[in-house]
């Protein structure tokens, strides 16, 4: 019997991760994200999957990461009562992150029909934070490099990936085909997490390309972030971090926390961490011990160096503080949360500043403020942007095309065939180019919606 694999997400696109396996009438996904950015890949969220979701029989995540996981209420809600496998850390990770994006859906389709702005009468979330709540109970953890049967006869084992809490590569067995599915791979060098584990072999690898066509600079977070900070707060200005609440935060508040003990930073300086988000996951490196490079020590100092954010009432009271003062807040991307609120209260001011800190899905509002872009659409409104947009360069949580490169070179024999996704397609077609002329390997880059035999 033939394996199949078909490309629901991540195709094309950095966002919606979705890749359905088939084999003698049984399926599982691997991971089960939600689309981002470009209107036209959101709406793919409220399509219907070309397969029955009480036909899929179990789904398997890489990490919690809502690119990757995100779509599992929906799923749940449509009739999907499988299993989800994960390790610990994406299961404690998904129980902040899912409920969080159900409620985050509410609160924005509630302010959409308060101000009359939405298209729809009335606008309705994709889900809401009960619907992620339910799906939660689907939830089974395997640690780290230990085998498992997802489906009778289907063996897997997750292998450290690096990027965040509890991120894996996944080696999936069946039919005779052994796959190998990177997830986002983290960098060797990153400042909080392990380096990824080395690949097994496998016939067939599915491989992201977030950062396929670019290499990461040499500067350190610590070393790009002080001057941009010291700058805003010299001119009394708000530094507005738009963060991404697992990894990002913990590594910009790690950096702050430096900066300060150096002096590079005013010790006064006030630091908030606007994110309930952000601080459970922020809490959950120190019963993590061991998954990251941080010591416990370390995880104490992020946890103090910023004053933590937890209710909308002191959320808004932080607009009333007068003088320079960062506020570090979600969404990473700026695509929601309170992150917007911010954003539409200090892009008008030239003295302050937004510090994007990881990469920017085209289509998202950070995508729009990293362009250059005069004005900004928040809440059916366009704010003019006089505030300083920086972008870090070295903050990202994924390998680059050298790194990927290095993590491919490292399996033991050469698969039989790489897809390469999670990606746009100029950095997608970089790394597939790169593949096939470097290590002589057939590389692809699958549309979405598309079906190939493993």
């Amino acid at each position: 019997m033939s394996v199949h694999i078909r490309f629901l997400g991540g195709a094309g696109t950095v966002t919606g991760s979705k890749y359905l396996i088939e084999h003698d009438g049984q399926s599982l996904l691997v991971d089960c994200g939600l689309f981002q950015g470009y209107k036209q890949l959101r709406l793919r969220n409220r399509d219907p999957l070309p397969v029955l979701p009480n036909r899929i029989g179990a789904v398997l995540l890489t990490h919690a990461h809502l690119d990757h996981s995100g779509y599992l209420p929906l799923l749940h809600r449509e009739g999907f009562h499988g299993k989800v496998w994960a390790t610990p850390a994406t299961r404690d990770l998904a129980q902040i992150l899912l409920p969080d994006s159900g409620h985050i859906q509410e609160e924005d389709a509630a302010f959409a029909n308060r101000k009359g702005f939405s298209k729809h009468a009335p606008a309705l979330p994709l889900y809401t934070e009960e619907d992620a709540l339910k799906s939660l109970k689907l939830f089974r953890t395997v640690p780290m490099r230990e085998a498992f049967e997802p489906l009778r006869g289907w063996h897997a084992r997750f292998s450290s990936a690096g990027h965040i809490l509890g991120a894996a590569s996944l080696l999936l067995e069946v039919g005779g085909r052994r796959l190998l599915f990177s997830g986002d791979l983290g960098r060797p060098d990153d400042v909080l997490m392990l380096p990824p584990d080395p690949p097994p072999a496998a016939d067939v690898v599915i491989c992201e390309s977030t950062y396929g066509d670019r290499n990461h600079p040499q500067e350190d977070v610590v070393a790009e972030l002080g001057p941009a900070l010291a700058r805003a707060a010299a001119r009394g200005g708000t530094a507005v971090v738009p963060v991404f609440a697992v990894g990002r935060a913990q590594e910009i508040l790690f950096a702050i926390h430096q900066l300060k003990a150096s002096g590079q930073l005013p010790h006064g300086l006030p630091v908030y961490l606007d994110s309930p988000m952000a601080i459970e996951s922020t809490e959950l490196f120190c019963q993590h011990l061991g998954e990251h490079r941080l010591n416990a020590g370390q995880c104490r100092d992020i946890g103090h160096v910023a004053r933590m954010v937890r209710s909308v009432e002191e959320s808004k009271a932080i607009a009333r503080q007068h003088g320079p003062k960062v506020i570090l807040a979600a969404s990473g991307m700026a695509t929601g949360g309170r992150v917007l609120h911010h954003l539409a209260q200090h892009l008008g001011d030239h003295r302050n500043m937004v510090v994007l800190t990881g990469y920017q899905a085209p289509g998202t509002r950070g995508a729009t403020l990293a362009a250059g872009h005069p004005s900004l659409r928040i809440h059916d409104q366009d704010m003019p942007v006089r505030a300083e947009v920086v972008q870090l360069t070295s903050a990202s949580a994924h390998a680059d095309s050298n790194q990927l490169m290095a993590w491919l070179k490292a399996l033991p024999s050469a698969p039989r065939r790489v897809f390469v996704t999670h990606g746009d397609m100029e950095a997608s077609d970089r790394l597939r180019h790169r593949i096939e002329t470097e290590l002589r390997w057939q590389a692809l880059v699958p549309e979405h919606g598309s079906t190939w035999l493993a």
